[in-house]
């Protein structure tokens, strides 16, 4: 008996099934690792896409729509959670709601400008993802979920722009006949700023009342910037004539001829209207202006531009562009125009200064619909430009970028 008990403790026949075991037990462990979570990270990085493409389509929807409307129900909400369940996440479209799409407050503007969008595949929103092998330890499903911010803040540069320029908007004090009306503003107004400008108001004692302008500065600056604001009701869809300008008091309905880049001539000038200079504009630059009588060339630029996409249309209804082609994202008939400092123009002017200068303090976007003897018409439209590291940040504008950072 003793000899077979020493006989059994030293037999190892059957140990290899003990390794045999722990080696599947280890495999089944790598094919969990490899299945499950490779699975889990798919997930992980499908739901970031759709709280990305999400927040990217809450801000388009805020700076193309309404700047101001954050309810449930408005364009960015709607947009955000539209375009943030077509994302599918494991086949299957994320739960976001009204809720989940908020508009913190950004520090470095001191403006409601960034979109937060969160996307959920979790089980309190009874769509977790479901396990393939983890559930045989107990673990049938997994919850993922995904955080994405956008944000629309004022472009600091911009390409592509038109060779033609306008003054930006400023609060007005005198109309053009010098007679006092109160701080309104309309496309035929003047920037006066001296008496001898005719700017002396009619109500009661005469006393000298110069408009003002203020432009775009740095976050939190004051007073509030004058100019153009895509958030004030009734600027998108504004029809406007251009006027060729005369080199008379800055007027929104004149424009001034500028040379893009330095090139003069009337070719260049003209086609830099028809295509694309991609020469980066600047807020803070200088435009140099274009000499000669430019009617016959901006006739023969914006014909052709406008033969680029001629079925596009400006739709009242919705305040936007239709019936264009559809091979364009964004009909090439939206441009932005530079708007000039007129503050700067205008003290120029009152120096004697010959040439006055043309200083861009931002960008307008304008849907071009016809021209006619140098005079071009056509709708203030939403547009989207650049931010320059290094450049002004700036507490107004009214071209938007559109830009993810987080």
């Amino acid at each position: 008996m003793n000899s077979r008990l020493r006989h059994l403790r030293h037999d190892e026949r059957g140990m290899s099934f003990v390794f045999v075991g722990l080696g599947f037990m280890t495999f089944l462990a790598a094919t969990i690792l490899a299945v499950d979570v490779g699975m889990l990270m798919t997930a992980r990085t499908q739901a970031q896409t759709s709280a990305d493409a999400g927040a990217l389509a809450g801000a388009t929807a805020l700076a193309y729509n309404n700047f101001t409307d954050h309810s449930a129900t408005g364009p960015a909400v709607t947009s955000a959670i539209n375009t943030a369940v077509a994302n599918f996440v494991m086949g299957a479209g994320p739960s976001v709601t009204p809720p989940d799409v908020t508009f913190p407050l950004d520090p470095t503007t001191n403006a409601y400008d960034l979109v937060q969008v969160n996307v959920f595949r979790t089980a309190a929103r009874s769509n977790p993802i479901p396990t393939l092998i983890a559930g045989i330890f107990g673990t049938p499903t997994a919850d993922i979920q995904a955080t994405a911010t956008a944000q629309v803040m004022p472009a600091n540069a911009m390409d592509c722009v038109l060779p033609f320029t306008i003054p930006d908007k400023w609060q007005e004090h005198v109309d053009s006949n010098g007679n006092y009306d109160g701080p309104t503003w309309n496309p035929n107004d003047t920037f006066d700023i001296a008496a001898s400008q005719g700017n002396q108001a009619n109500v009661g004692t005469p006393f000298t009342n110069p408009d003002i302008y203020v432009p775009p500065g740095p976050p939190g600056s004051t007073p509030t910037p004058t100019g153009f604001d895509p958030a004030v009701a009734g600027t998108i869809g504004t029809k406007i004539t251009l006027k060729p300008g005369s080199g008379g008091a800055p007027t929104p309905s004149f424009y001034q001829a500028w040379d893009i880049g330095g090139v003069t001539g009337a070719s260049a000038y003209s086609t830099n209207i028809s295509s694309c200079n991609t020469n980066m504009t600047e807020v803070g630059n200088f435009m140099l202006p274009e000499t000669g009588n430019m009617v016959g060339p901006t006739n023969q630029g914006v014909d052709a531009l406008i033969a680029l996409d001629p079925s596009a249309m400006w739709d009242t209804s919705c305040n936007c562009v239709t019936g264009g082609d559809p091979k364009y994202a964004t009909s090439p008939r939206i441009r932005a125009i530079p708007l000039y400092d007129p503050a700067v123009y205008a003290a120029d002017q009152h120096s004697g200064k010959s040439v006055p200068s043309l200083q861009i303090v931002g960008y307008l976007g304008f849907f071009i619909d016809s021209v006619k003897a140098g005079e071009v018409t056509g709708y203030i439209s939403p547009i989207t430009g650049d931010y320059k590291k290094g450049g002004p940040t700036l507490n107004g504008g009214f071209s938007k970028v559109i830009m993810l950072v987080q």
